[in-house]
């Protein structure tokens, strides 16, 4: 087949396959255009998922009459100028709008600020429509209907309507973010009304809008963020480890205001929030990335989801480095999300029905105990359960009742060894310590709240930061081998080891080159004993390429030194004395992510008093 010039048309809907994958990624494209023409005010419309219909209407500059056929012209746009190093707008390629008219059927009504009238042009699967005049306030209103009837075949790859309109929510949610002084509103036939109030670009604005696109709780519960590293600037708030999400998508990123999924901020949340959560668990995040248009490329795909840094270790080391002390700074704090639990746990309900088996099919808590494996102790028979006797058969007996009378059950102040706690101890984050119950749980009290502490738990987080600080506070010990293990590797692995060498010997692991394809490693950290030397190197090779990092070898020694805090811990079933736990309340206050453990749980819940008098009826 001889080479032939494709049509307008053809390259059009190529571009279209690039640009437009579902009605979402046209409500993007729309909405960005109408945020660079200065729009205050944006509202969207959508029928069918759609598919059917999407409408977009700004109060923006507006386009001039005579340039509404450039504005649908491919590769035609106001937003560049002569340097595609210096792009300073969310659209800059000239795609979007002959993308979606080669598929669709697309009308632009336009007016502008200087205007007497506005004007009206069409495009209907390629075909372009003659200019006319229109009746419109200021700004653009774009109307997309009939998507991808040009190209049928994509119509078999869409989603159900209801998946197209959450798509289109979630698009709408993370522009609004980065645009706190722009008001919102998504409505449609197909979906609740969506209304984004505008606030302001402050720091308070921002946090306002991040209340209104991910709920109340997450400000309760974010820590804000604000660093600076060589003219990259970083602001943000990030979730306290306790309150965290099952998976990444209320992970908000943005670089100079354009939202992006990048792998590289998604891999740095993750080892920033490495010791503090579980694999399983996301915290919640919104960052904005401020820097020089020139270091960063925002032309990598025509969705301009995903951006490149000219120096991604200065990113990477700025994001992890602020997150870890900030948290570090925050101090301890529970999530409200516990409290919250704690209260509708505690709230009346119906009464259940007595039956013989444990309730709600779960097992006693004799029964899970004497599963956990701790033997030698009853708890049914612990002489410090003093209640449990006289509740076993049902009910207080007469001699329960004069032995209450007489006072001779102490309250839990007493048993705790307390009468009355300090008045400074009541001032501190955690409180003074009230008594112990199951064995495992710490009551305290605050002036404001009372807090109930898992003993074990936060004792394992205090253990593993000791042995944690100890570990990186001087040079891994080290054992060697007794014949030097060779690793095989591409010439530009073994290179990028040799570079990291160094911090290598730091932590144990003495690599040097063998050759140009291969690396040889004569000390291994002893705290690993026995090894796969060969996937070792092979997995730091690969962050190293990705991250130029070596957090593969520390997180292997981090997690054996949190095994190891969780064997040498306070075990569950230990009785403490008033001031060993008052002691564990001060050690959880001055030690950096304590509010979870090292598996990610909280260490800790407090209720505060107005809850607990609202469980009441008394507020």
């Amino acid at each position: 087949m001889p080479i032939r010039q494709l049509s307008e048309t053809m390259i059009n809907q190529i571009a279209a396959g690039e640009v437009i994958e579902r009605p979402a990624s046209v409500v993007k494209e729309l909405v960005e255009n109408a945020l660079d023409a200065g729009a205050a005010r944006i509202e969207i419309v959508t029928a069918g998922g759609g598919l059917n219909l999407i409408r977009v209407t700004d109060d923006g500059s507006g386009i001039p009459e005579k340039e509404l056929p450039l504005a649908i012209a491919r590769h035609c746009t106001s937003k560049l100028a002569d340097d595609i190093h210096d792009i300073r707008s969310l659209g800059f390629r000239g795609e979007a709008l002959p993308s979606i008219g080669s598929v669709a059927r697309l009308s632009i009504r336009s007016r502008t600020a200087n205007g007497d009238s506005a004007a009206e042009i069409g495009i209907e699967g390629g075909r372009v429509s003659a200019v006319k005049p229109a009746a419109a306030n200021r700004g653009t209103t774009v109307e997309v209907r009939d998507l991808f009837f040009a190209t049928p075949a994509r119509l078999k790859f869409m989603k159900g309507e209801r998946a197209e309109s959450s798509a289109t929510s979630d698009v709408i949610k993370r522009i609004a973010i980065a645009f706190a002084a722009v008001r919102f509103t998504l409505a449609g036939s197909d979906r609740s009304t969506l209304e984004l109030p505008a606030t302001d670009d402050s720091p308070e604005g921002r946090l306002r809008r991040v209340a209104q696109v991910m709920g109340a709780d997450f400000p309760a519960n974010a820590i804000a963020i604000d660093a600076m590293r060589d003219g990259v600037h970083l602001a943000g708030h990030v979730s306290i480890p306790s309150f965290s999400r099952a998976n990444a998508l209320q992970q908000y990123a943005y670089v100079n205001g354009r939202p992006v999924r990048d792998k590289l901020i998604a891999g740095a949340l993750r080892g920033a929030f490495a010791d503090v959560l579980p694999r399983d668990r996301h915290a919640v995040t919104v960052l904005f990335l401020t820097l020089d248009p020139a270091i960063v490329d925002v032309n990598v795909h025509p969705a301009k989801a995903d951006v490149r840094f000219r120096d991604p270790g200065l990113v990477r080391g700025l994001i992890v480095g602020a997150i870890r002390e900030a948290l570090a700074n925050a101090g301890i704090r529970a999530a409200t999300s516990g409290a919250a639990g704690m209260m509708a746990a505690f709230r009346p309900g119906a009464a259940s029905y007595a039956h013989p088996g444990p309730a709600n099919g779960h097992r006693s808590y004799e029964a899970a105990y004497r599963a956990s494996g701790f033997a030698g102790f009853d708890p049914s028979r612990s002489s410090q359960r003093p209640l449990d006797a006289g509740f076993a058969n049902g009910g207080f007996g007469e001699n329960d009742q004069a032995a209450f009378d007489a006072g001779s059950l102490h309250s839990a102040d007493a048993r705790a060894g307390q009468d009355e706690a300090a008045e400074t101890l009541l001032g501190m984050a955690l409180g003074a310590a009230r008594a112990q119950v199951h064995e495992n749980y710490i009551v305290a009290q605050t002036r404001d709240s009372l807090v109930i502490v898992d003993q074990h738990a936060a004792h394992e987080r205090l253990v593993y930061e000791a042995l944690k600080n100890a570990l990186h506070a001087r040079a891994v010990p080290s054992q060697m081998l007794l014949l030097p293990e060779i690793v095989d590797l591409p010439e530009e692995d073994a290179e990028r080891l040799a570079l990291h060498s160094e911090t290598l010997a730091r932590f144990g692991l003495a690599v040097e080159r063998f050759g140009p394809g291969a690396v040889a490693v004569r000390e291994t950290p002893s705290m690993l004993g026995e090894t796969n030397v060969q996937q070792l190197v092979r997995d730091l090779a690969d962050e190293i390429a990705d991250n130029d990092t070596v957090d593969t070898l520390k997180e292997r020694l981090d997690k054996i030194a949190a095994t190891m805090a969780c064997h040498g811990s306070v075990r569950s079933g230990r009785l403490l004395k008033p001031e060993e736990m008052n002691a564990l309340l001060r050690q959880m206050e001055a030690t950096p992510g304590s509010g979870t453990c090292n598996h990610g749980r909280p260490t800790y819940i407090e209720l505060r008093l107005v809850d607990i008098e609202r469980l009441f009826g008394r507020r």
